[in-house]
């Protein structure tokens, strides 16, 4: 795996895990009680963007890893995803 190719995978886990985290523990002004002039209701009390970014760094960190281990391994090669053309000399990342 070269540097490109880890940083646009690293990338990709990032803002996937973040839009998973970014709805956990959100409190809407309506549930709060204080409605700002101007908003929805359902907008957010109160965010708390750094922790979750915090958090959806963490969790991208463990997720890269996790595949760039399987990819350089030779776990998981081109050869296993079914829709792409077989590569003969292709094998565990390496040419």
């Amino acid at each position: 795996m070269n540097l490109a190719m880890a940083i646009a995978i690293y990338f990709v886990c990032w803002w996937i895990i973040l839009f998973a985290v970014l709805p956990f523990g959100v409190t809407t002004q309506q549930e709060a009680g204080e409605v700002v002039p101007g908003t929805t209701e359902s907008a957010p009390a109160v965010p708390r963007l750094f922790p979750k970014l915090v958090v959806t760094t963490i969790a991208a960190t463990v997720v890269f890893s996790l595949i760039y281990f399987l990819m350089e391994g030779g776990v998981v090669t081109l050869d296993n995803i079914p829709f792409l053309p077989r590569y003969d000399g292709f094998r565990g990342g390496r040419p």
